[in-house]
Formats: C-alpha cells, structure tokens, sequence
C-alpha cells in the first residue's frame, strides 16, 4: 500500500473517530444527532463552545441537531423568535417527503434573519390547519392568568364502518411509528417484509403487537405486524432485564424492535416503547402561583360527601385553614376537575339504589351550585367522566349545555372533553405548562391485566398505570381497555404532545409524582366507597386535593376529611 493511501486511510480513520466524540457528546447531553450534522462539522469544530450557543438561541426547544440547525447556530448572531415545536414537526414532514413548503419557509426566517411575528403566526396557522382540534386562546386576564385549549374534541356522531377501525388503527401506526423514529436506535428499520431477504443478521423493527404467548420453555414470543406483513419475536427469558421490561407489553401498541433475524423469527437483544423524552424541559412559573387538582365529585350519590365539599369550598375561599393554607388558596389561579362530575343514571345496574338525587338534571343542578361558589378569580376546567351524561366512547365531548348551562356563562370556566390538552399561565415571556388531561377509563384493565402491577398493588398504583401509558404515548392501547370512537383522522389516544402534567380520576386515589420531568397526578374524590367500587376493586382515598406551587413544582396534599 502506498503513502498516500495510508495517509487517506488515516484521515479517514480521524474524521471517523472526530464524529463519534461529536455524537457521544451530544447524545450525553439528550440530543438525537442526523448524519447531516456529523457530515458538515466545521474545521475545529468545538463542541462545548457549540452547546453554549445551542442553549443561548434554542433553549430545550430541539431534541435532533440536523444539518440546518448547525448551519444556522454558527451562522447567526441572533435566532429569530419562532415556534421551534412546530420547525419540528416541519422537518419530520419535509424527511418524509409529505411537505417541503412549511419547512423551507421555516429555513428562510432562520436563515435570513426575517424575525417577523406575523411569519410566525402565518406558520402556525399553516401548520396545525390539517389538525382536528379546537386551539382558543384567552387573553391574560388582570390577575396575571392565562388558559389555553390546545385540544378539546367535539361531538362527532356518524356512522361508523370497519374501514373507519382499519384507519383509525393505521393512523395510529402511523403517529407512533414516527416518535419511534426519533431514536437512534430505530434510525435503520426496515419494514417486515423485506426480512425474507435477511438472515442471521441485525435487523430494527417497528410494528403492533398482535398476539403473545409464552412457550413451554417460559420464554415470551409476540407477533408484531406493520404494514408490509407480520414477523414472531422471542424474548428469552434468561435475559432478565430484557424478559421483565417485555412482561409490560400489551397488544396494540407499537414497539421497536432490535434483534437477530432467524428462521421465520427475530431473537430480540432490545425492546423500545416509544416512551417520553428524559430532554422534556421541567417548566417554573417565575412567581409563586397555584394550580389545584381533583376529581369525581359524583353530586347525587347517596356517598357524596357534602360536608368535605363544603370545607374545600370555604377554603378557597379564604375562609379556613391555616395562615399558610389561606396564602394557598389566596394564589390559587387554576382547578382541574377531571371528570364524573355526577353520579349519573343508569351507569351500572340497580344504580337508583345507591342515589339521593334521582334526576340527572337536579344532579347537575348541585354540581352547578359548587361551582358558583369558586372565586371568579380561579380559572375552572372540567372535563367528563364515565358517570356523565356524554357519550362514554373515547373522546368524550364536553359536558353538553343542557345540563351546566350556567357552567357556559361563567367566564372563568372552560368546559373540555375527556381527553384534552390544556395550557396554563402562558404568557409572552413564558410558554405555560401542557395538562394532559384524561379521566382514567382504561386504568382498570391494566391494573388488572398486566401481572407486574397486578402484584404491587394493581388499581390502588395509579402511578404505575400512568408511567406505564406514557411509555406506550397512548391512553388506552389495547382494543378492549376503553370504548372508543374510530377517528378516521387521528387517534386521539395517541401521547403525541409531551405534556407537563399527566391528571387523570376514576380511581378515587391520591397520587403525585413525577416521570421524565412530567408531573403525575391521581385525583382524589368526594364520594365514599360504593358496592359499585368494591365489585371493581377501587379504593377509595377521598376528601383531598392536590395544589401544585407553578413556581417550584411542589406538590402539597389538602384533606377536607
């Protein structure tokens, strides 16, 4: 071999070893790196001094560094002040060759410095045009307030055939597919039918799971299928780690997969669920403001517990308590109630038995009354449970107007639908937290179901249910875990929005915690234990509520009892 051949291979070897720092680097610091960025580094590329001017112009804004943002770090002394959310899904559209337009104009703004807001807003509007979804805004109110809907599903009664269930579940395929390839280590999957051209090689998938068994041996084989065909995966049981984390697969969800290609079966050495960034940035109000959290007032019940509600209500309004609870309640700016608001009519059988109030009109009637009682200045958001008068097919629309009537002339009450996406305390300066909002109709089968949380407590472990449907980003993955409408858009199960609280009901205990920077909070409720709850294994954890300081993120625990 020559010199000059030995010197290319040298160089060669360098620039290999150059990038590999470069991605180690990057990838330690939570970002996900594209082949562009490796390509196009700079001479004397330095990382630390690149990091720097990463944070200073994007902040936690961008989890993959591609080829522009590099280009446009380097090449500009000020970012334009864009929705950087939105630069991502543009980018993830222009890869997969949907749309050029958005992402390019995108480019331009950055590129050229063209820091004009009405670009901006034209932008946004451009991109979420295609999403079904109510997006209002409120203004910020005196009080320094702010609520945004970000999601809130309406009505939507049609017929429904079995091509609207096939779309509805490729749509959610699709939507998952698409986090999953957000990973480094599904950067190569192939599709299922083109395994019949490989053996005895590394492959990645990503498919639904469609069936699991476990063989005589003890070892766990699923059926995983995409679009293309369908493929057996084996998780040996000797691999402790791998075997327990496959123990949490459910059907229907969409798993990557990193194996071994073998005959007619994939040897699995990795599991991925496509799971919710460590990156997610853990948002602080910059002055001390409050957020309260609860759930299941079943108004109506002979179990309702009147007395606690009346407590809570004479807290808030600064009538009882400690000087440090009333300071509290003086902050308060924001109360989530998420869902079964009433105890309903004819939700299980020989109901009437366990109800005071036998009218779901005078029902609502009390619930309405509670309301009223809370300080104008707090900003209200209700959504509906499986005990209310909306259809129980998820998404559940808000609570119909001819029942809380009076809910819709209060200015300070936002009525949404089960599940909704709400922002809070935005402002120019400040992006507000992101409430996933959902009221927990599914967390039964899987406290039940799944033999790993079944063992450390099933339903009374609402944490493990919520970590659990935050690492598969959907609400209800398996068929028969909720009833449900088929979208034919959307599913709108699917966690795509990494949200800054997680708050779910149903399951009438008290929980709060938190996941991957992500504030998890069960609801607690107002009513006693029923026979209804006995027959579903719930236990009640009633009379509390849940106050969040926005400023800190501390949880506190009120009871009422």
């Amino acid at each position: 071999m020559s010199e000059t051949e030995n010197s290319q291979d040298e160089v060669i070897r360098k620039e290999y070893e150059f990038k590999k720092q470069v991605s180690s680097f990057f990838m330690s610091k939570g970002y996900l790196i594209s082949p562009g960025f490796l390509d196009n580094l700079p001479t004397g590329f330095d990382c630390e001094f690149f990091l720097k001017l990463l944070e200073k112009h994007l902040g936690n804004n961008i989890t993959v560094l591609t080829k522009d943002i590099l280009n446009s770090i380097i090449l500009n002394e000020k970012m334009p002040d864009i929705n950087w959310k939105e630069f991502e899904k543009a980018r993830v559209a222009q890869e997969k060759g949907r749309d050029n337009k958005v992402y390019d104009t995108f480019l331009n703004i950055i590129n050229y410095k063209q820091n004009n807001g009405n670009i901006s807003n034209d932008l946004i509007k451009l991109v979420k045009a295609e999403e079904p979804e109510n997006d209002l805004t409120f203004p910020e109110d005196e009080m320094g307030s702010n609520v945004v809907i970000v999601k809130s599903y309406a009505e939507n009664s049609q017929k429904r055939e079995v091509q609207d269930f096939v779309s509805y579940f490729r749509k959610r395929y699709d939507a998952l597919k698409k986090i999953l390839q957000t990973r480094m280590e599904l950067e190569n999957a192939i599709s299922i039918s083109r395994l019949k051209n490989v053996e005895n090689e590394s492959v990645a998938l990503i498919g639904m799971i469609n069936g699991r068994r476990i063989t005589k041996n003890g070892n766990l084989i699923f059926e995983i299928e995409d679009l293309t065909g369908k493929v057996n995966v084996l998780v040996n049981k000797n691999r402790k780690d791998l075997f327990e984390k496959a123990e949490y697969v459910v059907l229907d969800e969409v798993v990557g997969v990193k194996g071994k290609q073998g005959k007619g079966m994939v040897f699995v050495d990795e599991l991925i669920f496509p799971d919710v960034p460590l990156t997610k940035e853990y948002r602080k109000a910059s002055e001390e403001v409050y957020a309260a959290f609860t759930a299941d007032f079943h108004t109506g019940s002979m179990m309702y517990l009147k007395e606690d509600v009346e407590k809570f209500l004479k807290w808030v309004n600064c009538e009882i308590g400690s000087d440090e609870q009333k300071r509290v309640a003086k902050n308060l700016k924001y109360l989530f109630i998420v869902g079964d608001v009433v105890d309903g009519v004819g939700v299980y059988p020989n109901q009437e038995n366990d109800l005071m109030i036998q009218d779901i009109y005078e029902q609502y009637k009390e619930f309405v009354e509670v309301i009223k009682k809370i300080p104008s200045y707090i900003n209200v958001i209700i959504s509906p449970g499986n005990h209310d008068s909306t259809r129980i097919s998820e998404p559940q629309p808000a609570l119909h107007k001819e029942f809380v009537s009076e809910l819709y002339d209060l200015p300070n009450v936002k009525l949404v639908s089960n599940p909704s996406i709400v922002n809070i305390h935005s402002s120019k300066s400040f992006p507000g937290f992101d409430v996933l909002v959902y009221h927990g109709s599914s967390f039964i089968y899987y406290g039940d179901q799944i033999d790993k949380i079944r063992s450390q407590g099933g339903t009374k472990r609402t944490d493990l249910i919520m970590k659990l449907l935050l690492q598969k980003r959907h609400l209800a993955p398996t068929h028969t875990s909720t009833l449900y409408i088929p979208f034919t858009e959307e599913d709108p199960l699917v966690i795509e929005r990494v949200p800054d609280f997680f708050i779910t009901g149903h399951l009438h205990r008290t929980v709060a915690t938190t996941y991957n920077n992500i504030t998890l909070i069960g609801c607690s409720c107002w009513q006693g234990r029923t026979e209804n709850m006995e027959k579903l294994g719930i236990y009640p954890d009633p009379s509390r509520l849940t106050v969040v300081n926005l400023n800190t993120r501390e949880m506190k625990m009120l009871n009422f009892k």
